[in-house]
Protein backbone atom coordinates (compact mmCIF):
# COMPACT_ATOMS: atom_id res chain seq x y z
CA UNK A 1 0.00 0.00 0.00
CA UNK A 2 1.45 3.33 -1.04
CA UNK A 3 1.69 6.47 1.09
CA UNK A 4 0.92 8.60 -1.96
CA UNK A 5 -2.57 9.98 -2.45
CA UNK A 6 -3.97 10.38 -5.97
CA UNK A 7 -3.44 14.14 -5.99
CA UNK A 8 0.15 14.26 -4.78
CA UNK A 9 -0.60 14.56 -1.05
CA UNK A 10 1.42 12.44 1.31
CA UNK A 11 -0.83 10.70 3.75
CA UNK A 12 2.17 8.98 5.32
CA UNK A 13 3.28 12.36 6.70
CA UNK A 14 -0.07 12.83 8.43
CA UNK A 15 -1.43 15.58 6.20
CA UNK A 16 -4.32 13.59 4.76
CA UNK A 17 -6.67 14.03 7.69
CA UNK A 18 -5.91 17.74 8.21
CA UNK A 19 -5.75 18.90 4.59
CA UNK A 20 -9.52 19.36 4.56
CA UNK A 21 -9.15 21.72 7.54
CA UNK A 22 -6.79 24.09 5.69
CA UNK A 23 -9.24 26.98 6.12
CA UNK A 24 -8.92 26.85 9.91
CA UNK A 25 -5.16 27.28 9.67
CA UNK A 26 -5.59 30.19 7.25
CA UNK A 27 -8.16 31.79 9.57
CA UNK A 28 -5.84 31.35 12.56
CA UNK A 29 -2.99 32.91 10.60
CA UNK A 30 -5.08 35.89 9.51
CA UNK A 31 -6.36 36.39 13.08
CA UNK A 32 -2.84 36.30 14.55
CA UNK A 33 -1.54 38.72 11.92
CA UNK A 34 -4.42 41.09 12.69
CA UNK A 35 -3.74 40.84 16.44
CA UNK A 36 -0.05 41.53 15.82
CA UNK A 37 -0.81 44.59 13.71
CA UNK A 38 -3.28 45.76 16.38
CA UNK A 39 -0.59 45.23 19.06
CA UNK A 40 1.88 47.28 17.01
CA UNK A 41 -0.65 50.11 17.15
CA UNK A 42 -0.18 50.45 20.93
CA UNK A 43 2.94 48.63 22.05
CA UNK A 44 2.97 50.48 25.37
CA UNK A 45 -0.46 49.11 26.35
CA UNK A 46 0.57 45.61 25.21
CA UNK A 47 3.81 45.89 27.20
CA UNK A 48 2.01 46.92 30.38
CA UNK A 49 -0.72 44.30 29.97
CA UNK A 50 1.84 41.54 29.42
CA UNK A 51 3.89 42.67 32.42
CA UNK A 52 0.77 42.54 34.59
CA UNK A 53 0.08 39.05 33.21
CA UNK A 54 3.66 37.99 34.05
CA UNK A 55 3.16 39.35 37.57
CA UNK A 56 -0.06 37.37 37.93
CA UNK A 57 1.71 34.20 36.77
CA UNK A 58 4.46 34.78 39.33
CA UNK A 59 1.84 35.29 42.04
CA UNK A 60 -0.05 32.11 41.20
CA UNK A 61 3.19 30.13 40.82
CA UNK A 62 4.40 31.42 44.18
CA UNK A 63 1.17 30.48 45.93
CA UNK A 64 1.38 26.95 44.54
CA UNK A 65 5.04 26.69 45.53
CA UNK A 66 4.20 27.73 49.11
CA UNK A 67 1.42 25.12 49.22
CA UNK A 68 3.82 22.53 47.81
CA UNK A 69 6.43 23.41 50.44
CA UNK A 70 3.93 22.59 53.20
CA UNK A 71 2.75 19.43 51.40
CA UNK A 72 6.27 17.93 51.30
CA UNK A 73 7.61 19.45 54.51
CA UNK A 74 9.27 16.19 55.55
CA UNK A 75 11.43 16.18 52.40
CA UNK A 76 14.03 18.37 54.06
CA UNK A 77 13.93 21.32 51.64
CA UNK A 78 11.05 23.12 53.27
CA UNK A 79 12.80 26.46 53.86
CA UNK A 80 14.17 26.93 50.29
CA UNK A 81 10.81 26.00 48.75
CA UNK A 82 8.93 28.30 51.10
CA UNK A 83 11.38 31.14 50.49
CA UNK A 84 11.16 30.66 46.71
CA UNK A 85 7.37 30.74 46.85
CA UNK A 86 7.35 33.87 49.01
CA UNK A 87 9.77 35.60 46.62
CA UNK A 88 7.58 34.69 43.64
CA UNK A 89 4.50 36.06 45.42
CA UNK A 90 6.28 39.29 46.38
CA UNK A 91 7.75 39.70 42.89
CA UNK A 92 4.36 39.11 41.29
CA UNK A 93 2.65 41.61 43.56
CA UNK A 94 5.36 44.22 42.97
CA UNK A 95 5.22 43.80 39.20
CA UNK A 96 1.42 44.03 39.14
CA UNK A 97 1.50 47.08 41.41
CA UNK A 98 4.15 48.87 39.31
CA UNK A 99 3.96 47.51 35.74
CA UNK A 100 6.07 50.37 34.33
CA UNK A 101 9.01 49.50 36.57
CA UNK A 102 8.34 45.82 35.89
CA UNK A 103 8.63 46.41 32.15
CA UNK A 104 11.94 48.22 32.72
CA UNK A 105 13.23 45.27 34.76
CA UNK A 106 12.17 42.81 32.04
CA UNK A 107 13.87 45.02 29.44
CA UNK A 108 17.05 45.01 31.57
CA UNK A 109 16.93 41.19 31.65
CA UNK A 110 16.52 41.18 27.86
CA UNK A 111 19.49 43.55 27.51
CA UNK A 112 21.58 41.26 29.71
CA UNK A 113 20.59 38.23 27.61
CA UNK A 114 21.46 40.09 24.40
CA UNK A 115 24.87 41.07 25.78
CA UNK A 116 25.70 37.55 26.96
CA UNK A 117 24.42 35.89 23.78
CA UNK A 118 26.07 38.45 21.50
CA UNK A 119 29.43 38.25 23.29
CA UNK A 120 29.37 34.45 23.15
CA UNK A 121 28.65 34.46 19.40
CA UNK A 122 31.42 36.98 18.75
CA UNK A 123 33.89 34.89 20.77
CA UNK A 124 32.87 31.66 19.02
CA UNK A 125 33.05 33.32 15.59
CA UNK A 126 36.53 34.73 16.24
CA UNK A 127 37.74 31.39 17.53
CA UNK A 128 36.49 29.60 14.39
CA UNK A 129 37.50 32.03 11.65
CA UNK A 130 38.79 29.10 9.61
CA UNK A 131 35.22 27.83 9.05
CA UNK A 132 33.09 29.01 6.15
CA UNK A 133 30.41 31.47 7.21
CA UNK A 134 32.07 32.39 10.50
CA UNK A 135 31.37 36.02 9.75
CA UNK A 136 27.58 35.41 9.90
CA UNK A 137 27.95 34.32 13.50
CA UNK A 138 30.12 37.36 14.15
CA UNK A 139 27.55 39.63 12.51
CA UNK A 140 24.73 38.13 14.57
CA UNK A 141 26.70 38.67 17.75
CA UNK A 142 27.54 42.26 16.86
CA UNK A 143 23.89 43.00 16.02
CA UNK A 144 22.83 41.61 19.42
CA UNK A 145 25.39 43.80 21.17
CA UNK A 146 24.35 46.90 19.23
CA UNK A 147 20.66 46.27 20.00
CA UNK A 148 21.52 45.83 23.69
CA UNK A 149 23.44 49.13 23.74
CA UNK A 150 20.61 50.96 21.93
CA UNK A 151 17.98 49.57 24.31
CA UNK A 152 20.09 50.45 27.34
CA UNK A 153 20.65 53.95 26.01
CA UNK A 154 16.88 54.45 25.71
CA UNK A 155 16.03 53.27 29.25
CA UNK A 156 13.57 53.73 30.89
CA UNK A 157 11.54 54.55 27.75
CA UNK A 158 12.59 51.39 25.92
CA UNK A 159 11.04 49.42 28.77
CA UNK A 160 7.65 50.76 27.75
CA UNK A 161 7.72 49.52 24.16
CA UNK A 162 10.15 46.59 23.92
CA UNK A 163 7.95 43.86 25.39
CA UNK A 164 4.89 44.95 23.39
CA UNK A 165 6.89 45.19 20.18
CA UNK A 166 8.35 41.70 20.64
CA UNK A 167 4.88 40.27 21.33
CA UNK A 168 3.44 42.01 18.25
CA UNK A 169 6.25 40.72 16.03
CA UNK A 170 5.82 37.21 17.41
CA UNK A 171 2.07 37.31 16.71
CA UNK A 172 2.67 38.46 13.14
CA UNK A 173 5.37 35.85 12.49
CA UNK A 174 3.26 33.07 13.99
CA UNK A 175 0.31 34.25 11.90
CA UNK A 176 2.35 34.24 8.70
CA UNK A 177 3.56 30.71 9.54
CA UNK A 178 0.04 29.34 10.10
CA UNK A 179 -1.26 31.14 7.02
CA UNK A 180 1.47 29.58 4.89
CA UNK A 181 0.82 26.16 6.44
CA UNK A 182 -2.90 26.42 5.67
CA UNK A 183 -2.27 27.45 2.08
CA UNK A 184 0.17 24.55 1.68
CA UNK A 185 -2.48 22.15 2.99
CA UNK A 186 -4.92 23.60 0.46
CA UNK A 187 -2.47 22.84 -2.36
CA UNK A 188 -2.02 19.28 -1.04
CA UNK A 189 -5.79 18.78 -1.04
CA UNK A 190 -6.06 19.50 -4.75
Amino acid sequence: MSDEQPHGGRQGLGYGHISAKWGWFVALGVLLIALGVFALGDVVAVSLASVIFIGAMLLVGGIFQIIQAFMVRGWGNFAPHLLGGVLYVLGGLLIMDEPVQGSVVITLLLIFALIVGGAMRVAIALRHRDMAGWWLLLLGGVVSLVVAVLLFGQLPWSGLWVVGTLIAIELIMMGVSWLQFGLTLRRLLR
